[in-house]
């Protein structure tokens, strides 16, 4: 039985806290800590991070906030800039802990970051609860303390490879190209992708790793364009995607099937209209899920409060939908433990299971969300994005004009 309180809030501004050095607790505040990439190649997912985060701490304030001991508390988030470095981000996480006294994480943009700073808050006991670190060893070190609300990483792209083999009458002979970030989240992909490769005895014709700054991809579409395979898989993070769909469009590349991460956070439907179209798009939420709770409504709920308050947005990241989640995660287990201890707290993290409008969460004994399937979307003409829960649901083949 999945859980569900508090009432539907309005939206309007966050509460940031930027003063050098704050307890945990704070008078009639909580006081989550983040360390988050501002600056640097993951700048653009820290900020939909963090907006999420951001969005939520507001709609739980303006519906009473926390409750814990007959006393009701509100929320704010102290934020550091990691700058997109894992061993800033460590350091940063450290500070935030032993300088300025938070004993509760929310976790910082990416896979890699959050394996910088995850031993950090396992080492003073700090629960974090993330909503952007992905990658599956992150829950083989027998963390006690880490808990994250996404699907993990090697189910990303692995249906890309499920719907290119039920498109083909003879799987065998499907080939494949590769161009992956060398990143513990996108490596993680590859191996979710090439487990499926490999079921399917299918070939792989390009297997590349992408420059470290994410700005050329150029030499792997050259062999595309001279290997003609009849898939190209991709994940770079969100300057990855970009990049990705950038040159594609310079070098007039046509391959049947394009499947890539990060496609809504880098935009591509915007930027590159023409060439995105029929782009396949792996997504952790979709505003049209049949999830809700009684904080932030249904999932188009959140999505119509978030734009709201955002209205740069025309299609919104799953990763500004999963932060607001990590928050409610919060707000439930603090009321469950009915307590600030870190440890009690801890404990009512790890028995957390409700419904939200993100999807359902209930933790692993590693601390992985166990309750919630990734989804795959194709880019349509009109820059829209249509669900594919079948192979017969996807445009196929890509056929973009050039």
């Amino acid at each position: 039985m999945f859980m569900k309180h508090g009432i539907v809030a309005a939206a309007a501004l966050a509460v940031t806290l930027a003063t050098p050095a704050l307890a945990r607790v704070d008078g009639d505040t909580i006081t989550l800590g983040s360390s988050i990439s501002l600056t640097g190649k993951y700048a653009t997912n820290g900020l939909h991070t963090q907006r999420g985060y951001d969005y939520a701490v507001k709609v739980i304030n303006e519906a009473g906030g926390v409750k814990v001991g007959g006393k009701s508390y509100k929320l704010a988030v102290k934020y550091y800039d990691d700058e997109s470095t894992p061993a800033r981000g460590a350091q940063l996480a450290e500070r935030l802990i032993q300088q300025d006294g938070v004993e509760y994480m929310l976790g910082p943009y990416s896979s890699g970051m959050t394996k910088a700073i995850a031993p950090v808050s396992e080492k003073f006991g700090v629960p974090m609860v993330e909503a952007e670190g992905a990658s599956r060893s992150l829950f083989t070190q027998g963390y006690k303390y880490l808990f994250a609300v996404l699907s993990t990483s090697e189910q990303y792209l692995a249906t890309a490879v499920d719907f290119a083999a039920a498109k083909s009458s003879d799987p065998k002979s499907v080939r494949i190209a590769l161009a992956f970030e060398g990143d513990p989240f996108s490596m993680d992909v590859r191996a979710g992708v090439m487990d499926k490769v490999k079921e399917y005895g299918m070939k792989v014709v390009i297997d590349d790793q992408l420059p470290a700054d994410l700005s050329d991809m150029s030499t792997t579409l050259t062999k595309v364009k001279a290997l003609k395979p009849d898939a190209l898989i991709i994940s770079g993070h969100s300057k990855g995607a970009a990049t990705a769909a950038r040159q594609i469009d310079e070098m007039k590349v046509n391959v049947p099937m394009i499947a890539l991460t990060h496609c809504e956070a880098a935009k591509v439907q915007e930027k590159f209209p023409k060439t995105a179209n029929g782009f396949l798009c792996p997504t952790q939420w979709v505003e049209t899920l049949s999830k809700s709770d009684a904080m932030f409504g249904s999932a188009a709920d959140w999505n119509a409060g978030f734009k709201a308050d955002y209205p740069s947005y025309t299609s919104v990241p799953y990763q500004s939908a999963q932060a607001s989640a990590a928050v409610y995660v919060f707000k439930e287990a603090f009321e469950a433990a009915n307590s600030l201890d870190k440890d009690k707290l801890r404990d009512a993290i790890s028995a957390v299971e409700m419904e939200t409008f993100y999807g359902d969460i209930k933790f692993s004994a590693q601390g992985n969300n166990i309750a919630k399937p990734m989804f795959m979307r194709q880019i349509n003409a009109d820059g829209t994005y249509g669900l594919v829960e079948k192979a017969g649901d996807m445009v196929h083949p890509r056929n973009v004009a050039y």
